[in-house]
């Protein structure tokens, strides 16, 4: 089989339109997430998200674009010509075209364009059938993304959108890293892109109970495996990862952040939002994960955990890492992203997996905010307070989405 490394990296997210301002911030234990903005809250449960704060017009978006896609997919190609420039891969276009033919696309999203949605349905109402847009449907399916990346970075190999709620993004990574292993691809541009705070989304969500309601400070709300939690934050963005050849990664001198080792995939076929209390499901994808990297337990010195904040998801996979790493898993520093940045659904393993590929690289582990009040089942080192510095050679990164869907992806230094 063919290794993999991640050689370039983009994210658009509520801490920063790129990895240059936002790393900094996540290091930082700063916090995203605020008072609704994108439409009146007022008479909602939850009135707080981690919304990106961006203008298109700055980032080269017309009002021809902004008719044609929806900002889940603007943020896909900006996180993807970052990405690309960070690989020093920026001309790809300009390649000869049979090499092109194995540059893959595969990106996902959990729910697509529903802010195209939202908009075209008023004017079918407001004003009939035959104002809807001529490009609501290219502009809200949900392969726009991969589609449109494709297009614009002129990537001819396979390209496809994969949506499996919030594990759509790592079962994205998991089939870049696939199509290179099997000589399919040689570079593939992956990861996920969301942008869901929208009314509806909200109600949908706060309806089912599942989002907090500490609206009256919402840079405390997001507080994974804390006892204290009452639900996730919602957020919004973008993480995009350069997927490589190894060898040719190394021939044209590309720096190489990490290697992509395993991947792990599974269901709990148990209920369609609800995890299974076991967390035998988890623990499955994490040693499948593991098995294909061909480490041992002791060899993982970090996660960043699916970690939402809702009170089951949290002590499930606390329950699950400690299934499969038994004594190891109390020296293991496990952190959440969705602290600070809340939970980007489809797109969530993409910054994620963004942020590990720099613990990996840089030394850094970012760290869990809010985690203040210890609880029984969550009883691992979360990484509280201030970011650490420590080697990390292997790294899991993990994501559990409604549908029972659990995955796992390893990365680490390259042997």
């Amino acid at each position: 089989m063919r290794r993999v490394v991640i050689t370039g990296l983009g994210t658009v997210n509520a801490l920063g339109l790129n990895v240059e301002t936002s790393f900094p911030r996540i290091l930082a234990g700063e916090s995203g997430v605020r008072t609704i903005t994108h439409f009146d809250p007022a008479g909602f449960a939850c009135r707080i998200a981690a919304e990106v704060d961006w203008d298109p017009a700055d980032h080269g978006f017309g009002p021809s674009d902004l008719r044609k896609l929806d900002p889940f997919t603007m943020w896909a190609l900006m996180a993807s010509d970052e990405a690309l420039r960070d690989a020093g891969l920026e001309d790809l276009s300009q390649e000869d075209e049979e090499a092109r033919t194995r540059y893959g696309t595969i990106i996902a999203t959990g729910i697509g364009g529903i802010t195209g949605i939202l908009e075209q349905h008023a004017v079918l109402h407001e004003r009939g059938p035959r104002r809807v847009s001529p490009h609501f449907i290219p502009r809200i399916m949900a392969n726009a993304v991969s589609g449109q990346v494709a297009i614009r970075q002129g990537l001819l190999g396979t390209a496809f959108t994969t949506s499996s709620a919030c594990a759509s993004a790592g079962h994205a990574i998991g089939m870049a890293w696939r199509a290179i292993q099997w000589g399919e691809c040689d570079l593939v541009i992956t990861g996920g892109s969301e942008s869901a705070i929208t009314d509806l989304s909200i109600a949908g969500f706060g309806s089912a109970k599942a989002l907090s309601t500490r609206n009256d400070d919402p840079q405390a709300a997001s507080r994974p495996f804390d006892k204290d939690r009452d639900g996730f934050v919602m957020g919004e963005g973008c993480g995009l990862l350069v997927f490589e050849e190894f060898e040719r990664a190394k021939a044209r001198g590309a720096r190489i952040y990490a290697e992509v080792k395993g991947y792990g995939s599974t269901d709990d076929a148990y209920h369609i939002t609800a995890p299974k209390e076991d967390g035998h499901g988890p623990a499955r994808a994490f040693r499948e994960a593991l098995r294909q990297a061909k480490l041992a337990p002791e060899d993982v010195q970090y996660i960043n955990a699916h970690g939402t904040s809702t009170l089951y998801n949290d002590s499930i996979e606390t329950r699950a890492i400690k299934h499969v790493f038994g004594d190891h898993a109390p020296k293991l520093a496990v952190s959440s992203t969705k602290s600070m940045i809340g939970h980007l659904l489809g797109a969530a393993t993409g910054v994620e997996l963004v942020y590990t590929a720099l613990a990996v690289h840089t030394g850094k582990v970012h760290p869990t905010r809010n985690y203040q009040t210890p609880d029984p089942d969550c009883d691992l080192d979360y990484v509280p307070g201030e970011a650490r510095e420590m080697e990390v050679r292997n790294a899991l990164c993990n994501s559990l989405g409604f549908g029972g869907h659990n995955v796992c992806v390893v990365i680490g230094q390259v042997d």
